[in-house]
C-alpha cells in the first residue's frame, strides 16, 4: 500500500508509504492520499490528523517524475486507472498536496525526513509541523526547468519572510531542520524516533477541545487572509457566533464550573 490511513481515538494517520522511492508521490499514491483526505475530512468522529512518511531518510520527495510528467506531456500512455485519472485531470497531485482542498480540521506533520518540492509544498497546509533532527527542506523545482505549483509561490511567501522565501524557490538550494525552525516554517525539532510521539501528544490535546470551536478557528485564519483588518473582524464575528450558540460552549464552561473534563458532541 503506498499509503497507510489508520484511525485511532479520533486521531487519523496518514502515512506515505514509499521509502523505496522517498515516498515520492506517484499516481496510486495521488489517488489514495486524495481518498484519505477526503475520509478524514467528511468522518464526523476525526478531530484531527498527523501526515508523516515511512523510514528515516524522506518525508516525502514530491512528484515522482519518472512517472507523473510523462503522463502529464501525453509521453506515456497511462495503464492503470489511477494513471488514466491523472493523465485526466492535471491538476489532481495539487488536491493530494491540499492546494485545492480545504480541510478545516487541524492536520500535523510528523516530518520524518526530508520536505523537498512537493513535500515542502504538503506542508504548507498542515498546522503544525515536528521535524526530526537532520530534516532538510528546500523547493528544486528550478533545478529541473519545472514550476513549483503546489501552493509555493502564493503560500511560502506569506508563512516565512519574503527575502528568504525567494532564495528557497529562485536557488533550489535546501535548509537543514534548524533553519527552517528559526524562519517558523516548522514549530520544534525533536529527535528522529520522538516525532510521531510529539505529534501524539499535540493531537490528543486538540482532540479534547471542542470540535467546533477548533474548526472555527482554522476556518476563520485561513478565509481572512488578504481581506482588510475590518473585513476580517467581520469574518471572524460570522464564524464566532454559531460556535457560542452551540451545545457545546454551553458544556465548556459548565464543565470548567464542575470541574471535570468537557464532553463535547460537535453541536
Amino acid at each position: 500500500m503506498t499509503i497507510i490511513y489508520e484511525k485511532k481515538d479520533q486521531i487519523a494517520y496518514i502515512t506515505l508509504n514509499r521509502p523505496q522511492a522517498h515516498n515520492a508521490l506517484d499516481p496510486e499514491t495521488i489517488v489514495r492520499l486524495i481518498n484519505a483526505w477526503e475520509d478524514f475530512r467528511d468522518d464526523d468522529e476525526m478531530r484531527c490528523a498527523i501526515v508523516t512518511g515511512s523510514g528515516d531518510k524522506t518525508f516525502c520527495a514530491g512528484a515522482d517524475l519518472n512517472t507523473l510528467i510523462p503522463l502529464f506531456t501525453g509521453a506515456k500512455t497511462p495503464e492503470s486507472d489511477a494513471e488514466k485519472r491523472v493523465q485526466a485531470d492535471p491538476m489532481i497531485a495539487q488536491k493530494a498536496l491540499l492546494r485545492d482542498l480545504d480541510i478545516f480540521k487541524p492536520i500535523i506533520a510528523g516530518i520524518n525526513g526530508q520536505a523537498i518540492a512537493g513535500g515542502l509544498e504538503l506542508l504548507y497546509s498542515t498546522d503544525i509541523r515536528i521535524a526530526a533532527e537532520g530534516a532538510r527542506f528546500g523547493l528544486q523545482e528550478v533545478k529541473w526547468g519545472i514550476f513549483p505549483m503546489g501552493g509555493s509561490t502564493v503560500k511560502l511567501p506569506r508563512q516565512i519572510p519574503h527575502a528568504r522565501a525567494m532564495e528557497l524557490l529562485l536557488t533550489g538550494e535546501l535548509i537543514d531542520a534548524e533553519e527552517a525552525l528559526a524562519l517558523g516554517l516548522i514549530n520544534r525539532v525533536v529527535p528522529r524516533d520522538q516525532v510521531l510521539e510529539e505529534c501524539e501528544r499535540l493531537a490528543r490535546i486538540i482532540v479534547k477541545n471542542g470540535p467546533l470551536a477548533v474548526t472555527a478557528v482554522k476556518k476563520a485564519v485561513l478565509s481572512n487572509i488578504g481581506l482588510s483588518l475590518a473585513e476580517g473582524l467581520a469574518r471572524e464575528v460570522e464564524l464566532a457566533v454559531p460556535v457560542f450558540m452551540s451545545q457545546d460552549a454551553q458544556e465548556g464552561p459548565r464543565a470548567f464550573k464542575e470541574k471535570r473534563t468537557p464532553r463535547f458532541q460537535g453541536k
